[in-house]
């Protein structure tokens, strides 16, 4: 294979078919029944209720292993397709660049451990409430942290003097003490935590509710974990080689 072709138009297969489960899955819901709707989010949504002892009377579906999965299950259940459409654009954008870098394997692993962050932080701010969470939107969020690590790098898919092909996603990662040095990684964080504040304001005034904690939650977590995915060098040496 000839690795100087540009990926940046074509995007990693893995996350082709994660976009392309995504959109089964709602398909496959507009199937069921009103009934079979609400079980099925009783199984696999996130709901906060399910960790309140207030609740132990009530039998959620799946048991202990349902309290475990659903911090990433959720992630791949949507409210309506314009949810999983700008999730869908979210994630071919950011999702690509990491997918390029990590692999398919880690690209996965690295989403289920973001979602399950976001489910976490979404747990800690709303514990004992029933309103069920979903959407990938955590997940996303941490694969938007994970690529600023690295895209805006010289050499990088939008960093200056761009490499070409699969170079431009394998360059140095900047180290998590050097992240806001950068004057684009800044204002990133700056437009997208202003983006989801707005979101928290729009709920609190009355406003479909969105779990922005859960945004969050997965952000900080996408920023912690990548030298812990990050294939490029060894476990912390992105973040480590300052001090050394």
């Amino acid at each position: 294979m000839d690795d100087s072709r540009e990926p940046i138009f074509n995007s990693p297969p893995v996350v082709g078919w994660t976009i392309a489960a995504l959109v089964a899955i709602h398909v496959a819901r507009g199937f069921l029944s009103q009934n079979e709707e609400l079980q099925m989010l009783l199984l696999f949504a996130f709901i906060p209720a399910r960790y309140d002892p207030a609740f132990i009377q009530f039998a959620f579906p799946g048991g202990l292993a349902g309290d475990i999965w659903t911090f990433v299950t959720y992630a791949a259940l949507h409210g309506d397709y314009m949810h999983l459409t700008v999730n869908g654009i979210w994630l071919l954008a950011f999702g690509s660049a990491v997918a390029w870098r990590f692999g398919a394997t880690r690209f996965l692993l690295f989403m289920a451990a973001t979602a399950a962050l976001g489910a976490a932080t979404h747990l800690l701010m709303h514990f004992g409430d029933v309103t069920p969470m979903i959407g990938a939107s955590a997940a996303i969020s941490g694969l938007t942290a994970a690529a600023i690590r690295f895209v805006f790098e010289a050499g990088g898919p939008m960093g200056v003097f761009r490499r070409r092909g699969r170079a431009a996603f394998a360059v140095p990662a900047v180290p998590l003490s050097d992240i806001f040095r950068s004057p684009q990684i800044v204002a990133f964080v700056a437009v997208w935590f202003g983006i989801n504040f707005l979101y928290a304001f729009a709920s609190y005034q009355g406003a479909a509710p969105i779990a922005w904690e859960a945004h969050i939650g997965g952000f900080i977590g996408g920023l912690l974990l990548f030298p812990v995915f990050d294939p490029k060098l060894p476990l912390g040496f992105n973040d480590l080689r300052r001090s050394a």
